[in-house]
């Protein structure tokens, strides 16, 4: 193949992916460009693991959305650092965060929604929103406990959260391990008969939520058959298979 042909044929292929492919060379070493854009994207992802959420902003903007209270949590996980090299504790809630669940009307209700950090703050607050801000009007009619918002939150949160509500099912919106592409991905875990314990083959997941990837209307439509099916079936997890047919695009 021609350097010419070789270089055509690399700018059609990354037309089609934000991966690194068909990058350039001079002589043995990579482009100075090249190297730089890397370097970029890594510092972006270390900056979404190590950023704090500004949960006070964030319950705001959902209040706003859900016209209804919104409840500030923090797991044991004191502060990132903690969070990172202790993934246990972003598994359970403190003391303080236990107690003002359990100060709550601990009734029945059909869906228990809930937001946390992750492993990227910048994803829930970039997307968490404005994917709520789709969802919720198609939950007309579902009994809903109050929004939650996590502080060091990891997935498995939603069971202790979803459980202390009495929600039949829970859905977790949570920021994603940042990629060199993606440091704003956030992704949505739905979680049938939430309690600790459960296992993430218990749980379906939609991934990247974001501008670039699945947008918000069609990742609220594929959250809205899953929890349709959940509740008509009454499981979530490998037992629950997304069926394309079923799901038309938002």
């Amino acid at each position: 193949m021609s350097e010419i042909a070789a270089s055509s044929w690399a700018v059609r292929l990354r037309a089609l992916t934000p991966a690194r492919v068909g990058l350039g060379r001079t002589g043995v070493s990579q482009r100075t460009g090249d190297l730089l854009a890397f370097q970029r994207a890594h510092a972006l992802a270390r900056d979404a693991v190590h950023a704090r959420l500004e949960t006070a902003a964030l319950a705001s903007a959902i209040g706003a959305i859900s016209g209804g209270d919104v409840v500030r949590l923090h797991t044991m996980a004191a502060n990132r650092s903690v969070y990172l090299q202790r993934p246990d504790l972003g598994r359970m809630l403190d003391e303080r965060s236990a107690a003002t669940l359990a100060s709550l009307q601990n009734g029945r209700c059909d869906l228990s929604l809930i937001v946390a950090d992750g492993l990227s703050a910048l994803a829930v607050e970039r997307n968490a929103a404005p994917l709520l801000e789709r969802l919720l009007p198609q939950l007309a009619g579902w009994e809903l406990a109050p929004i939650c918002v996590v502080e060091q939150g990891r997935v498995a949160i939603g069971d202790e959260v979803g459980a202390a509500l009495g929600a039949q099912l829970c859905v977790m919106l949570i920021g994603e391990r940042p990629g060199l592409s993606a440091p704003d991905s956030l992704g949505a875990y739905i979680t049938w008969g939430p309690r600790p314990g459960r296992t993430d083959a218990e749980r379906n997941c939609i991934s990247n939520i974001r501008l670039e990837g699945l947008s918000y209307a069609q990742a609220a439509t594929q959250l809205m058959f899953y929890l349709s099916e959940a509740r008509r079936r009454e499981l979530t997890g490998i037992a629950l298979k997304e069926d394309a047919h079923l799901i038309e695009e938002g």
